[in-house]
């Protein structure tokens, strides 16, 4: 084991997960980096060793844990970005979603905690979205899962920190990781929803395309792995400080207007 200890970063081959993974190496971990079929990972980071996980496979899941054994640190951020209105969003693609970014991270989660605590020592990071303290009309899937995944790390940090173990979320606002190519969308033909639909995505794509860096979002994991005493949640991003400022003193609908107009959406309610 490495003088800091043993990382495992989960969707690493791109993105934030690359830039995390590529920042732990830098800081001495030993580190493990996941990806769906590690022999086609385009850019590999240079110090990581990549082990197959797939989240909608339970069996996957443990044959990870169990190739990369004790961990200190374990970083979940393999996800998939969801978007469509709410009644137009297929079942399977909503049950597919919360396997992947919710139940998988769990369970790979549930697999790594008890060596942690039986060492007394250890940190899991929940990579969740701003979306899930701004919820965004249009992704609802999306950010019920985000909410889900804080959810899961704010209640049971507790149940951990006396073992000297850290649970917590880091929600990123926008970052600029190419991830609108990718995120997967469910809009029916003829759908009543479609302008403004297309007006969010078309919104939420600048933004993204605006955001910062996944080195920058890297930065902030790095710091709530390393904190003496790792608060629940940390943001960055999207101007976090000044919009989690706001959403303390505004009423709910003004958030809720004010990230409206942000995304291209003018109705209010």
């Amino acid at each position: 084991m490495s003088a800091r200890g043993t990382a495992l970063v989960t969707g690493a081959s791109s993105g934030i997960g690359a830039a995390v993974a590529a920042a732990l190496v830098r800081r001495g971990y030993r580190v493990y980096g996941t990806s769906r079929d590690p022999e086609k990972v385009d850019s590999p980071v240079e110090g990581v060793t990549y082990l197959a996980l797939d989240l909608t496979d339970d069996a996957s899941i443990e044959a990870c844990a169990a190739a990369a054994g004790p961990v200190d640190v374990l970083v979940n951020n393999a996800g998939e970005s969801q978007s469509g209105p709410f009644e137009e969003l297929p079942m399977d693609a909503v049950r597919r979603l919360f396997q992947i970014n919710v139940l998988g991270a769990v369970r790979l989660s549930q697999l790594v905690l008890p060596g942690m605590r039986e060492r007394r020592r250890g940190r899991v990071v929940m990579v969740g979205s701003m979306l899930a303290s701004f919820p965004l009309a249009y992704r609802s899937s999306y950010v019920a899962s985000k909410a889900a995944i804080k959810g899961f790390a704010s209640a049971a940090r507790r149940e951990y920190a006396s073992y000297g173990v850290g649970i917590v979320t880091v929600e990123p606002g926008s970052i600029a990781t190419g991830i609108s190519e990718r995120r997967t969308q469910y809009v029916a033909e003829g759908s009543p929803f479609r302008g403004a639909y297309d007006a969010m995505l078309s919104a939420l794509n600048r933004n993204e395309a605006a955001g910062i860096p996944a080195e920058k979002v890297a930065a902030k994991v790095l710091v709530a792995i390393e904190a003496a005493r790792p608060r629940p949640f940390y943001a960055v991003g999207s101007n976090a400080p000044v919009v989690f400022a706001l959403r303390r003193v505004l009423s709910r609908g003004a958030v809720e207007s004010m990230v409206a107009r942000k995304h291209g959406l003018r109705r209010g309610f």
